[in-house]
């Protein structure tokens, strides 16, 4: 049995509630026993929202695959690709300069796009992936001088 005390618009009312069955119950307020009932709650039924998807443009040939981590050139500095994953952006053209901590590529990867950054200040000189291409981990991005 559980009881409580409430005071309602300054009525103070002690409240057993000695029996709850499905949607009924036996409770007593000072002194006096009730029945209660009540109705069952309709269940909630979860909302399921469709959003539209644009279908995406088909290719006009497959994207290159790097298979394989690519060496690093002998005349530079190679900027890899930590994981594998497909090519969002080039943000560096040859000729630019860069800094440490510059952003050279963005790579997604498990539906995440990744920031890829320069390790060093540098001039580069080559650019060795384009925006859409799939590399592999370990793949040279980008070289610098």
């Amino acid at each position: 049995m559980k009881e409580y005390k409430y005071t309602i618009d300054g009525n103070k009312y002690e409240v057993s509630i000695n029996e709850v069955a499905d949607t009924t119950a036996k409770v007593t307020v000072n002194g006096v026993e009730y029945n209660v009932e009540w109705e069952k709650p309709e269940e909630k039924k979860p909302v399921v929202v469709v959003k539209p998807v644009a279908a995406a443009p088909a290719p006009a040939a497959p994207a290159p695959v790097a298979t394989a981590p690519s060496a690093a050139p002998a005349n530079g500095h190679a900027i890899k690709t930590p994981l594998p994953g497909v090519i969002i952006d080039v943000k560096v053209n040859v000729g630019d300069t860069v800094a440490k901590g510059d952003t050279v590529v963005i790579l997604e990867a498990m539906k995440m796009e990744n920031n890829i950054n320069s390790d060093r200040d540098g001039k580069v000189v080559s650019i060795a992936v384009a925006k859409g291409d799939t590399v592999a981990d370990g793949a040279v991005l980008v070289v610098l001088e």
